[in-house]
């Protein structure tokens, strides 16, 4: 499998997403689609985006009882999305349902992965806020680790984390990394951070990367940079 750079495509509008697309010329990255696009255009967003020749990650994390998320998700494949997601905190039975949902009647369906733990998260907030006191590290592992039960393609983790799941579940087991940020760029509400470079050292499949491309002063020559950093 090859690696990629998808684009954090978090605009609140429809119009806003398209002039950013609009700059690669010649380009089709792979983009993503969270909440904020979702909710503001809803699925006709996604339709544009796929016909004019993206790949897209539709990041909506859904996270409810197994039936509502496996009908949900069954919704989703409708879509024809490259890649989705859900909560690996929702319990093995729910991230089962989501795939019997995702999968359509032909046998395909997109790439399903689970969040384990956000990387604005940290093992004081984990601890504060959720009441867990495993270590934040083992903690991504376990979530990991039932996805993979699960029957699920991956997860989205802290590049810190990469490594230490393909050891765990295997190196075909899909690891999708935020979190990271250009050596010389600002962190902002991230907490668990690698640059490009170091998240292809330690096994990042996917990088997902928004402000360091999306507010650069050039958002095409910093994609490019991305590219050049995390796959060389």
């Amino acid at each position: 499998m090859g690696k990629d750079v998808i684009i954090a495509c978090d605009f609140p509008s429809k119009e806003k997403t398209l002039a950013f697309l609009d700059k690669f010329e010649g380009k089709k990255p792979f983009v993503k689609i969270g909440m904020e696009l979702f909710y503001a255009e809803g699925p006709s967003i996604v339709k544009e985006i796929k016909a004019r020749g993206h790949k897209i990650f539709l990041d909506l994390k859904l996270h409810d009882i197994p039936n509502t998320v496996k009908s949900a998700m069954k919704v989703l494949s409708g879509l024809d999305v490259d890649m989705t997601n859900l909560h690996a905190s929702g319990t093995i039975p729910m991230m089962q349902g989501a795939l019997d949902g995702l999968t359509r009647e032909d046998g395909t369906r997109p790439i399903l992965i689970a969040v384990t733990q956000l990387t604005s998260t940290d093992q004081e907030t984990m601890e504060r806020d959720l009441l867990i006191h495993e270590p934040i590290a083992e903690v991504v592992m376990h979530y990991a680790s039932n996805a993979k039960a699960a029957g699920l393609d991956g997860v989205v983790c802290s590049p810190l984390e990469a490594g230490k799941v393909h050891e765990r579940c295997g190196k075909d087991f899909v690891t999708v990394t935020p979190g990271v940020r250009f050596a010389d760029g600002d962190v902002g509400d991230q907490k668990r951070v690698m640059t490009p470079a170091e998240a292809n050292r330690i096994g990042s499949d996917y990088i997902v990367v928004g402000r360091p491309i999306t507010a650069a002063a050039d958002p095409v020559a910093a994609y490019e940079r991305c590219c050049r950093e995390f796959i060389g």
